[in-house]
């Protein structure tokens, strides 16, 4: 069987780690930076880190355009912490003039658990695991609005929703990239091989 192609967005954030993480899991990893490195992938994950850097940079080398013209082609794409809020298709507590690649039928409020401090780690009921998923939370978004098109993968008690997917797409709050847990990975690139 031929490596799944997959893309990290390699502007700012944990760039390394996803790309460890799916390298271990046999697949072939593209570092996007320019518009020519999105058109050698067949899935791509955008990476905690600070959204609006992402945001800006991605303008900046010309990436915003291709990304969401790739969202709208049903490219599987895979957002954690940042990478969830430049998915969503609506942000509260953005930077003026922030912007999303969008795709995610959902709002995302930016930094809602907290400053770094805040940060924690916790166990996850997830929909389709066969059992609970270690989760890592860094100065997280929450999705606090769902959409009808977008279903909830997984909340914290209270309902507090923190996974999330939509055809294509999946987002995460969290970053299992973070402790060795591959479940959401290993879901993205049985999309991205089912789309291929």
């Amino acid at each position: 069987m031929t490596a799944p192609v997959v893309g990290v967005l390699a502007l700012q954030g944990d760039v390394r780690e996803h790309a460890a993480v799916l390298r271990a899991l046999g697949a072939e990893v593209v570092l996007v930076r320019r518009p020519a490195d999105l058109a050698l992938v067949q899935g791509l994950v955008l990476p905690g880190g600070e959204s609006s850097v992402i945001d800006k940079l991605s303008r900046t080398f010309g990436l915003d355009g291709p990304i969401r013209a790739a969202v709208r082609a049903g490219m599987p794409m895979y957002g954690t912490c940042a990478g969830l809020i430049l998915l969503a298709d609506r942000i509260t507590g953005g930077s003026d003039g922030q912007r999303t690649f969008g795709g995610l039928d959902v709002t995302v409020a930016r930094n809602a658990f907290g400053a770094q401090v805040e940060s924690f780690e916790t166990l996850l009921e997830v929909d389709g695991a066969p059992a609970p998923v270690p989760a890592t939370f860094i100065r997280a978004p929450l999705v606090t609005d769902v959409g009808s098109r977008a279903h909830v993968l997984a909340a914290l008690p209270g309902g507090r929703v923190v996974a999330v997917a939509q055809g294509a797409l999946l987002g995460t709050s969290f970053h299992p990239e973070m402790n060795g847990e591959t479940w959401f990975h290993r879901r993205f690139l049985d999309q991205v091989r089912a789309a291929a």
